[in-house]
């Protein structure tokens, strides 16, 4: 976030980022660093711009206004990406996850491992061994449609972090699962992204979801940064109309 213990840490950095879709104004002013390993989470309801700014850090979108830094190097400035998504060693799961309908599980993961120039032989190596990092390795035949929900978002997590990714960015991934799934594919991810030394970057308007996985966070309102810090101070003291329902909800009262 803004308190930097190391300028060499920090892997992640946004300057002043602004956004508009149709002149309408979608982010305005965003600032953010993130150290290295750190897990942060981008809390916001819907339409607060959270998901637009996942894909301006993803390279899918140029900011009108700012920069998007990794290593201090500029990626992304106003109005162009400098460097495109597929070499920013940077992996997103949407919401919708993205899997292709007519590839099976391992095939989707290869087709992630596409812009690696991996060896056909090298590709199935790296995509089996994804697959069953994440718990679905005896699935890798199947089509998607032959999924359940959470089989599916097995799949989609191993193809983001077959390529190796130093930076994973999660879109309101988990939506649409029940409790029990949910609450497995959580404790997967936070378990993964901590023994490969992953970057995590989430996307939610879950308060809960985000604690589950984060210990920094930031919360979006209308584009712009309203509060940000400790994930657990947010919960505790944030004033924001999220995090005061959160706690409302909760009945922690504090």
């Amino acid at each position: 976030m803004k308190a930097r213990r190391d300028e060499g840490s920090i892997v992640l950095e946004l300057q002043d980022i602004g956004f508009e879709y149709d002149s309408q104004k979608v982010l305005d002013g965003v600032c953010l660093s993130v150290e290295r390993g750190a897990h942060l989470a981008v809390i916001g309801r819907s339409g607060s711009g959270k998901s637009t700014l996942l894909r301006v850090i993803a390279g899918l979108e140029a900011p009108v206004d700012g920069l998007v830094l990794r290593h201090g190097e500029v990626f992304s400035e106003p109005g162009w990406i400098r460097v495109a998504p597929e070499k920013r060693r940077m992996t997103m799961v949407s919401q919708d996850l993205g899997l292709w309908p007519n590839l099976n599980a391992e095939e989707n993961v290869r087709l992630g491992l596409a812009g690696l120039r991996l060896s056909r032989a090298e590709a199935r190596i790296r995509a089996a061994a994804a697959l069953e990092r994440c718990g679905v390795g005896q699935l890798s035949r199947r089509l998607p449609g032959a999924l359940s929900g959470g089989e599916q978002q097995r799949v989609a997590l191993a193809r983001a972090l077959a390529v190796e990714p130093e930076i994973l960015l999660l879109d309101e991934p988990f939506t649409g699962l029940d409790l029990v799934t949910r609450e497995e594919i959580l404790q997967e991810v936070e378990r993964l992204t901590r023994e490969q030394g992953v970057t995590l970057v989430v996307v939610t308007h879950d308060p809960w979801e985000a604690t589950r996985l984060c210990d920094v966070g930031m919360v979006l309102e209308a584009g712009q940064v309203v509060d940000e810090g400790p994930l657990a101070d947010l919960v505790r003291t944030s004033p924001s109309p999220i995090m005061a329902r959160f706690r409302a909800d909760r009945g922690t009262g504090v």
